[in-house]
Parts: C-alpha cells; sequence; structure tokens
C-alpha cells in the first residue's frame, strides 16, 4: 500500500473558504492553549489583538496610520511579486530590491530635497526607487535568458548583498556618508522629514490618510487591469503555462521575462519609496520583511490581485494586532506574535494544499482505491 498526490479538478470557493477558516480557527485555538498555559485570559487577549487596542483608546487614530505604515508596503510588494510568479519568474529577491530602492529614494531625498520642491522631489525619489530595484531585478533576469541560471537562489543571494550594502552605510561614519546624522558620536541614520514627506489628507478628526494608501490601491487597480485586459498581460499568464507554447505562438519569450521582472522589481522600489518616504528615515529594518512575507500573501492569494489587498489587510492586523496585545500583557513575550503567525500561514498553507491537491492510496502493480 502507498499514497501518491494527485491535483483535484475543482474545489468549490465554498469548500476553500471553510478550509481556511478552519485553519485559522485550529491556529487560534493552539495559542489560546498556550495563552493559559501562561495565565493569560485568551478572549482578553485576541480581542486585543484584533481590534488592535482601538477600544477605548483616545489616540486610536494613530494606530490606524501606524497600521496603514505597514499595510502600505506589504500589499505593494505582494502585487508586485505577483507579477513574476504568475510567468513561473521564482523573484525571492524582494528584500533586496526593496532595499536598494529605499537607499535609492533615500539619496534623493537628502540631495534634492533643499533645493527642490517637495512634489518634485518626491516623484524623483519615486523614480530613483524603481529604476535601482528595476535594475537590480534586471540582472537577474538577464542571466536567466541568456545563461540559463537558477532565478531563485540568485534573487536570494542578492538579499544578502543589498543587506550588506545598508548595513556599511548605516555603520560607517565618513564625510562622504551624508546619510548618517553628523551630529551623532554613534552612527546613526539621519532623518529627513523636514526636508520632504508624503502629503496627508485629512478625513476629520484628527485622522489624516497618507496620499500613498491611494496610490497604492490604484496601482493594485491598474496592475489587475494590465493582467486581465492587456496583450503584454495575456503574454505574460501564457509564458506561465507554457514558454514552448509562447514560443511556438510567436511570443519573444526573452523580452517578456525581462520587461516583466523588471516591472515587478520596480513596483517593489516603489514601495520601498513609499515607505522610506512615510518613515522619514532609513534604517537596517526598512523592509519590516515585506519581502519574505509578500511571498507568502502572494501565494495565499493565489496570484489575485484583489484577495493579495484582502490577506495583506488581515496578515497586517495580525502582525500589528499581536505586538499591540503582546505589549499589554506582561507574561507574554514578543516572540509570541511571531509565533502565532507562523503557525496560521503554516496550517493555511496547508489547507491550500488540500485544496488543490488530494492524497490517493494505490497497491502496487494496482490501480487507485479511492478518489481522495
Amino acid at each position: 500500500m502507498g499514497f501518491h498526490i494527485v491535483k483535484r479538478d475543482n474545489c468549490p470557493i465554498w469548500k476553500k473558504c471553510c478550509f481556511y477558516l478552519a485553519a485559522v480557527v485550529i491556529a487560534l485555538l493552539l495559542g489560546a492553549l498556550l495563552l493559559v498555559s501562561l495565565g493569560v485570559d485568551p478572549i482578553a487577549y485576541y480581542t486585543r489583538m484584533f481590534t488592535m487596542g482601538t477600544i477605548g483608546n483616545k489616540i486610536a487614530y494613530k494606530v490606524y496610520i501606524n497600521y496603514l505604515k505597514e499595510f502600505v508596503p506589504l500589499a505593494l510588494t505582494s502585487v508586485a511579486l505577483s507579477l513574476a510568479f504568475k510567468m513561473r519568474f521564482w523573484n525571492i529577491g524582494g528584500e533586496g530590491q526593496f532595499i536598494l530602492g529605499a537607499i535609492a529614494a533615500a539619496f534623493v531625498a537628502f540631495q534634492a530635497g533643499p533645493v527642490l520642491p517637495n512634489g518634485v522631489t518626491l516623484l524623483l525619489m519615486c523614480l530613483a526607487a524603481m529604476v535601482t530595484a528595476g535594475l537590480y531585478g534586471l540582472f537577474v533576469a538577464a542571466l536567466k535568458v541568456r545563461f540559463g541560471t537558477n532565478e531563485t537562489l540568485m534573487t536570494l543571494m542578492l538579499n544578502y548583498v543589498a543587506l550588506y550594502i545598508l548595513i556599511f552605510i548605516g555603520e560607517t561614519k565618513a564625510e562622504w556618508n551624508f546619510f548618517l546624522d553628523e551630529a551623532s558620536v554613534r552612527p546613526v541614520f539621519a532623518s529627513f522629514s523636514k526636508i520632504v514627506s508624503f502629503p496627508t489628507i485629512p478625513m476629520g478628526g484628527k485622522f489624516s490618510l497618507n496620499i500613498c494608501v491611494i496610490l497604492t490601491v490604484l496601482l493594485g487597480v491598474l496592475v489587475f487591469i494590465y493582467l486581465k485586459y492587456t496583450k503584454h498581460g495575456y503574454e505574460i499568464a501564457v509564458v506561465g503555462d507554457s514558454a514552448g507554447t509562447a514560443r511556438y505562438a510567436g511570443m519573444k519569450v526573452n523580452a517578456i521575462v525581462l520587461r516583466t521582472v523588471f516591472l515587478s522589481a520596480a513596483l517593489i522600489g516603489l514601495a520601498a519609496a513609499f515607505k522610506v518616504g512615510t518613515a522619514g528615515i532609513l534604517s537596517t529594518s526598512i523592509t519590516d520583511d515585506v519581502g519574505w512575507t509578500g511571498i507568502i500573501v502572494a501565494w495565499l492569494s493565489q496570484l489575485n490581485t484583489v484577495v493579495i489587498f484582502v490577506v495583506s489587510a488581515l496578515i497586517c492586523v495580525l502582525h500589528y494586532g499581536s505586538t499591540v496585545a503582546a505589549a499589554t500583557f506582561s507574561q507574554v513575550d514578543s516572540s509570541f506574535a511571531n509565533m502565532l503567525q507562523g503557525v496560521i500561514l503554516f496550517l493555511v498553507l496547508a489547507a491550500d494544499f488540500y485544496t488543490r491537491f488530494r492524497v490517493v492510496p494505490f497497491k502496487k502493480g494496482g490501480k487507485d482505491n479511492g478518489n481522495g
């Protein structure tokens, strides 16, 4: 007796939703058991987590502002990664592309901010970040189409190259290093928030909506239209299904790969410009791991642009809410938030696998014994 995995022909949407919901519930129950063992009321903890501490909070507007600061780069990075993934180009280099985009945006902020109008500087920051990150991704794509290199390994290794470039900038006190605060004896990144910053739109009360949120949603709509209703989007889908079929149909596969990977990396660079432009300062943790989390979000969303925004919003609630709750309950270590997120993501991925495939038992030399 043995087993093999067979792809399911079709799984109803209601069934998928039930599996995903069950996975989340099981993860929360496991987390509740751990909370009880620590002497914490799980209902109180989860209430604090899912509301992100806004109940009875006089400065709840700051919670929403900080939440959106996490949502924007994650959503845009996930959408960007989905472009390459649809073409079966495994861009694992979101972290590195994000870092170089952030450095390029900060460079423009320091150099152009004092002499150019705010709007012009912001535009140049976005363009510089997009071009820098785009070229970083294009480098790997060029090696892929020319020499057949493995893009997964290449993009993964280049993440660390970008990270160590950022660390070098952050730890090197020198006359040329304008990224650091001259007044500080220790190497500390300088803030440029007073020089240039993204504008906000008053929404009533003390809450103001950063324009980056609107731009991110607009970009999501444009990417959805691009993939679904344009020739380029159709070519990406065909190359993703079969590069051989695309070549047989007369498509220039290499050009499609180069164009799409550049666009994917450029959008990640734009997400970095939004992030660093909103924060007003560089840091060695500027990415907040969106390059890694974005991969998970893209796959959980099955590369659907609309679903990516929904999943990104939920992931950010989980991440930010867990941090707020962990700060409230002293018995709970801050790592509990990461552990809970990991369990939820693992079980949701397991549920996603089950909705796509079924395990079929068989006997050696015989036929399948069941339908899964």
